[in-house]
């Protein structure tokens, strides 16, 4: 079986950790390349400081946990060396999710606000919302007191699909912050007559990470175009 050679943007952060512990048990990814600014050893069978190393050449596809200030500069990076990435980096400006689609066009790119694939399920259940009349609705969402972005970029997401299923505005999600919160997303439905609530629960960090290396797997044999955890999910391998 083919190995495929894993990089990580942000390998020293707390996600970088996260996926790092479960490449060392993958029988298909490996822990080849780690970036980091410090240079500081990670685990990864290589750590290099930034993308001018020779050893970027030979990553078959990047996960991206990093941050909005480097993200511009990764956006730069797989453009040209047309290499597989995939990102859940949060806080997008709209100029950096158009970059995202035109970069898309001749590289593959798999964005998520959430790799969860639990999320990714709940949102796609969202649309089953479409059938109710009558209903009043609110997304209601919990994280850590670290979050710097409200709503999070999951609630967000979650928001726009439920707009389009409902076909009406809705108020702006509820964004809480407080303790060592993962994660947790509940979607409002409200009548005169009864009330339905979904509700998703993150219970560790190793479940982001964990979808983020299905994804990884999964777009390393995908053509250039923009994807989402839902491709992940629903559509067949070739």
């Amino acid at each position: 079986m083919k190995k495929i050679k894993v990089g990580v943007f942000g390998c020293g952060g707390r996600m970088g950790k996260e996926i790092l512990n479960l490449l060392e048990k993958h029988e298909t990814l490996v822990a080849f390349l780690g970036v980091d600014r410090q240079g500081r050893p990670s685990g990864f069978q290589k750590t290099v400081r930034d993308l001018k190393a020779p050893e970027v050449k030979e990553v078959d596809v990047w996960i991206d946990f990093s941050s909005i200030a480097a993200f511009d500069e990764i956006l730069d990076f797989v453009s040209v060396e047309r290499k597989p990435l995939v990102s859940g980096t949060t806080g997008l400006s709209e100029s950096q999710k158009a970059k995202l689609q035109k970069v898309a066009a001749s590289t593959p790119i798999l964005w998520a606000s959430n790799m969860s694939l639990g999320v990714a399920v709940l949102n796609q259940a969202l649309k089953l919302f479409s059938q109710l009349e009558g209903f009043d609705f609110q997304i209601e969402e919990i994280h850590h007191n670290r979050k710097k972005d409200n709503p999070s970029g999951t609630a967000l997401t979650l928001q726009d699909t439920l707009v389009q299923a409902v076909g009406k505005a809705l108020p702006s999600p509820i964004g809480i912050r407080g303790g060592g919160v993962f994660g947790v997303h509940k979607v409002w439905a409200f009548s005169d007559e009864e009330q339905l609530m979904f509700e998703h629960q993150a219970l560790n960090r190793s479940v982001f990470a964990r979808g983020a290396l299905r994804a990884a797997e999964w777009l390393s044999s995908r053509g250039p175009g923009y994807y989402g955890m839902q491709d992940v999910l629903l559509k067949e391998k070739p």
